[in-house]
Formats: structure tokens, sequence, C-alpha cells
């Protein structure tokens, strides 16, 4: 098992119980888990950079299925 890493002064990563990958916030707050160290970084980095400016807002759509099932 490797030891927690330091990412871009922010967040921590490291990996734990059956090979998953954690990352943390500075205070020790779980953020992410991934199935490999470059993933989780790639989607911490994604997820604080949405917090700190804002998610954008989702769509979803509706449909109808015509005709007889």
């Amino acid at each position: 098992m490797e030891s927690k890493k330091l990412y871009d002064d922010v967040f921590y990563v490291e990996q734990k119980k059956y090979g998953l990958w954690y990352s943390t916030d500075k205070e020790g707050n779980g953020l992410i888990t991934s199935l490999t160290e470059d993933q989780c970084v790639s989607a911490t980095r994604f997820y604080l950079k949405g917090r700190q400016e804002g998610f954008t807002e989702s769509k979803s759509y509706e449909g109808e299925v015509g005709g007889k099932l």
C-alpha cells in the first residue's frame, strides 16, 4: 500500500482497503473513491472545481413510446 500523497496542495489521495483509491481534503473529509489513482485525482479535481465555480444545471428529457407493446 502506498502512503498518502498531496495533490495541488489541496487534497490527499491514498490507496486503502481492497485496492481502492480515496481522496480527502486537508481536514480529512472524504471526497472521491475510485478504482485507479489517476481516475481519483482527475475526478477529485473535477469535483472541487465544480464546488468552487458552481455545478452546471443538468438537463432531463421525457419521452413517450407510441404503438402497441
